[in-house]
């Protein structure tokens, strides 16, 4: 199994290098061969290419079976070009692989309750998946940047941009996995004011019609959806969203399980799949040892799972 390693920036390259020592030993023990090639992104790509995402990178990811990514970005790189900014790596190489699921698993075991700053009764036993639409919407719709107008006023915009088939193949992976878990899937939008919202809910009800009778479907606005995750969280099976929203309330609903830091999240499309731990790359204490490598390790886990098709991962 070749898996193209992205150690990125800050603490990425120490947590890598953990996560390939625990893939090493599970290769020993099931007679898997890996085989690990580095390549550059984010800062560390733009200070080796003046860019990045080298092409190398995407060459290296897209003949991959997988791809293990650290954390891009830092205080370093802030003054770059909007266009050239580490984060723009992530955002292109996402693209690139097609990768247009995001699956963030939150679960809360009784082991790691007490870590919550959400009372331990409503948290504990919290199993809960995020799936985040990755490659439409918001953040990847047309951006104009800061410039002054005819009225003589400063203005910028962000374009909100989904198409049918983006929403049907997101929802298609939702509601697919709440057929295999508790059965229910909540899809979080703001209908009420948004256009792209509206039409997301209807296509989002009438894939759930067509092929998923079985599974519960509930709608909520986003600003109830990030209430009630920490008000009640233990409602929810499958949170289903787009991209923006979903950036937001995963990070959110992380806090649940007690640290940002111990999480971990697949990115799927129909071909390579890409593995990272939900948190930062904290360049205040990269180099120090002391960096949690648990969220890329349980990133690993997850490689593993949907990329090997290895279920006991």
């Amino acid at each position: 199994m070749k898996i193209t390693l992205l150690p990125g920036d800050g603490i990425g390259p120490e947590i890598v290098d953990a996560a390939v020592c625990v893939l090493k030993a599970v290769g020993i023990k099931k007679q898997i061969e890996f085989k690990f090639e580095k390549h550059l992104i984010g800062g560390a790509a733009i200070d080796a290419t003046s860019v990045p995402l080298p092409e190398a990178t995407i060459t290296a990811a897209l003949a991959a079976d997988a791809v293990l990514l650290g954390a891009v970005g830092g205080p370093k790189w802030d003054a770059c070009d909007p266009t050239l900014r580490p984060e723009k790596g992530l955002l292109a190489i996402r693209k690139a692989l097609g990768l247009y699921c995001n699956l963030r698993p939150i679960r809360v075991s009784p082991f790691v309750a007490h870590l919550s700053p959400v009372k331990t009764e409503r948290v504990e036993g919290v199993d809960l998946l995020i799936v985040r639409e990755l490659t439409g919407g918001i953040y990847f719709g047309a951006h104009n940047e800061a410039r002054i107008n005819d009225d003589g006023v400063e203005e910028a915009s962000d374009v909100e941009l989904y198409t049918r088939p983006e929403v049907e193949r997101i929802a298609e992976f939702a509601l697919q996995a709440a057929h295999k878990r508790k059965g229910k899937v909540t899809s979080v939008d703001k209908a009420n004011v948004l256009a792209s919202s509206r039409m997301w809910r209807k296509i989002v009800e009438e894939k759930r019609a067509a092929d998923y009778n079985s599974v519960n479907l509930e709608h909520l606005y986003v600003d109830n959806c990030a209430m009630q995750l920490v008000l009640n969280p233990k409602q929810f099976d499958v949170i289903l969203t787009n991209n923006i929203f979903g950036d937001i309330l995963s990070d959110e609903a992380s806090v649940i399980a007690g640290s940002i830091g111990m999480l971990p999240s697949a990115s799927l499309g129909d071909g390579t799949g890409m593995y990272e731990p939900i948190h930062g790359s904290a360049p205040d204490i990269a180099g120090q040892g002391i960096a949690n490598p648990l969220g890329t390790i349980l990133s690993a886990a997850m490689l593993l799972r949907y990329s090997l098709h290895n279920e006991e991962a």
